[in-house]
This record gives C-alpha cells, sequence and structure tokens, in this order.
C-alpha cells in the first residue's frame, strides 16, 4: 500500500490512499481516520485498507480524486518517538577521519541512536525556516521506517515483522551548534531542526526487490539547486532497521507509531556523491585541508527523491527551500 495524509486544521491531518501510479488518492477517513489510528489499529484495519487500495488501482472507486501533492503533510505529521540512528558507518568515518575524532567503541556492534523531536514534522515541501544563516544548515537524506508495537526485549527478527511503513526524509541539521552538544554527552537539541518527509509512505511490500534484510535498495538522489549532490545507494547500511530496532527494544517498549531514520546515507564510493553538505566538507578537508563547500543561504533549493527501475518516484519528492525566520511578534 501507499499511504499519505493530507494537511488539515486538526495537527495529524487525515488519511488517504494513494494509486501505485500516485496519479490518484481516496479518502479513507471512515477506515480510519489518520495515520497514527491506522497504526494504532493495524490488526483491525489493514485489511481494509488493502482492499481500498486494490479497488483504487482497478479504478473501482467513483469518489478517488487526482493527486496534488502540495495538499499532504508528512505521512505521519507528528510522532510521540522519532528515533534516528546513524547506520552507514562510512559517514562516521569520515567524520572521524577529517576532525580527527577517536573512533567510537564497538560502534560496528551498537548502533548510534539519538532522539530527536517527534512533535512537529514537516512536508515535504515546507520551507526549512532557520533562526540564523551562522548556525551551519545542513540537509540529510534518509530512509526510513515507522513500527508497530514492539514489547521490550524483542528480537530483530520480530521487529522486522513490525514495519509497518517505510519513508524517506531529509533530516535538517545545524553543523555550527552541533559541535557543544556533542560534548555534553546528553545528544543533539538546538543542532537538528524539524525533520521534512516525502508525502508517501509504502508497506515493505510496496517495495518488492527494493526492501531486503531490512534495508532500502534504492539510490537516494539528493540535488542542491538543481544540481547532483549525491546518489548513495541505501543498502549500504551496517546495520538494518530491525537491528536498529531490536537495540532501542533491549531496556523500553515501542509504541505505534514510532519513527527510525537511517541517518545519512553513505557510501564508501566517492563516485555516489553524498547525501549532506558536512560529508562532502570532510571529503575535501581530508583531500586539501580545508572544508570548500559552504552550507546552505537564504532562497537555496534542496530536493531529494528515490526512482525505481522504471523513473518512477517511489516516496514522491521533497523539495524544500532556506528561508529567515524573523521570530515571532508575540514576545
Amino acid at each position: 500500500m501507499k499511504l499519505a495524509s493530507l494537511a488539515q486544521q486538526h495537527p495529524d491531518g487525515k488519511l488517504i490512499i494513494v494509486s501505485s501510479d500516485s496519479s490518484r488518492f481516496v479518502d479513507v477517513s471512515s477506515i480510519a481516520p489518520t495515520m497514527q489510528w491506522a497504526l494504532d489499529n493495524w490488526a483491525t484495519c489493514s485489511e481494509a485498507l488493502r482492499a481500498k487500495y486494490q479497488q483504487l488501482n482497478a479504478g473501482e472507486l467513483s469518489d478517488s480524486e487526482p493527486l496534488d501533492e502540495g495538499r499532504l503533510s508528512a505521512p505521519l505529521p507528528r510522532s510521540w518517538q522519532w528515533l534516528d540512528g546513524s547506520l552507514f558507518l562510512n559517514h562516521g568515518y569520515l567524520m572521524q577521519q577529517a576532525f580527527h575524532l577517536e573512533p567510537i567503541a564497538d560502534a560496528d556492534i551498537y548502533p548510534l541512536v539519538y532522539q530527536g523531536a517527534g512533535d512537529s514534522f514537516l512536508a515535504a515541501t515546507d520551507d526549512i525556516e532557520v533562526a540564523d544563516f551562522k548556525h551551519g544548515i545542513d540537509f540529510e537524506g534518509e530512509f526510513g521506517v515507522i513500527v508497530d508495537h514492539i514489547p521490550m526485549g524483542s528480537s530483530a527478527e520480530f521487529a522486522l515483522s513490525q514495519i509497518r511503513l517505510v519513508v524517506m526524509l531529509n533530516d535538517i541539521s545545524y553543523r555550527a551548534l552541533g559541535p557543544r552538544e556533542m560534548k555534553t554527552g546528553f545528544g543533539f537539541v538546538q543542532a537538528k531542526g524539524s525533520t521534512a518527509f516525502a508525502p508517501f509512505a509504502l508497506t515493505p511490500d510496496e517495495l518488492g526487490d527494493y526492501w531486503q534484510n531490512g534495508r532500502v535498495y534504492l539510490p537516494l538522489q539528493v540535488k542542491r539547486n538543481g544540481e547532483i549532490f549525491g546518489e548513495p545507494l541505501g543498502q549500504e547500511m551496517h546495520f538494518g532497521f530491525h537491528e536498529l530496532i531490536a537495540h532501542v527494544a533491549q531496556t523500553r517498549t515501542i509504541k505505534a507509531g514510532t519513527v527510525f531514520g537511517s541517518g545519512t546515507v553513505s557510501n564508501a564510493d566517492p563516485a555516489k556523491g553524498q547525501a549532506c553538505i558536512s560529508e562532502l566538507r570532510a571529503k575535501e578537508m581530508l583531500e586539501t585541508g580545508n572544508p570548500q563547500t559552504a552550507f546552505m543561504q537564504q532562497d537555496e533549493v534542496v530536493t531529494m527523491n528515490a526512482f525505481d527501475s522504471q523513473g518512477q518516484s517511489i516516496f514522491g519528492t521533497i523539495s524544500q527551500r532556506v528561508t529567515l525566520n524573523h521570530g515571532s511578534n508575540n514576545l
């Protein structure tokens, strides 16, 4: 299935099903009013949703409508918990080399993860509103998953069976604020902006062979101002999503609707480019001793996509413009 959420005054939006070719949609709020409701009740509502999806693709629904991606919010507009990993070890390795950092002990055994802000996810075309351009505005192309209920102590195998949806995202980062927060050992807060999501969330079976062993077997295409920035492959994750989930579940129960991110998609092959500016700057530091590529500024645009072998956009397009937030008038 391909699911999405229509933006509404209510912060959770309205659940819709999108056709496999992304051309039409149907309102399924009578089955599940919101994405979170569907995830909370997956066992009882997923069959009805799947039946609607089959009818939509067969052209049997008179109430279907043409799809305008601009009307969509993030698939899950807000989440009880957003946990972002660092599953591509190549990215961490480059950072360590460029900044002369000590290797993180057992990083190849225990996945790195931090808890981000899940209360306000951005839609795919929302502006990246920043407080100050000196903060070092960066994009991070990632894949992610949204899970069903997972009890504490669950195995990776069980976690894999509880992955309900696969997504693509831009984890917006403020690089100038990161070093101080990392030194505290408490994780990111100021250094991470609101995360933006591509409009469509797909069930794993919808991906077919592009989903294997808890990994997305697709390149994530990133463009900066219309120019290719990188097309790294999603399958080069050192840990699968199910292994990240089981790691977190060792000490806590994970509720339905929790979102897990892969961390920046990163490949050892330099020809694949990169999915964030920081990684390119690290490569420049290793080659020349100094970073040369600037972070994002006013009116720059970052675009992300993942295409199948026929050139169809799988998750829909992320396209965001950077703009300065002048602050609230209600101080």
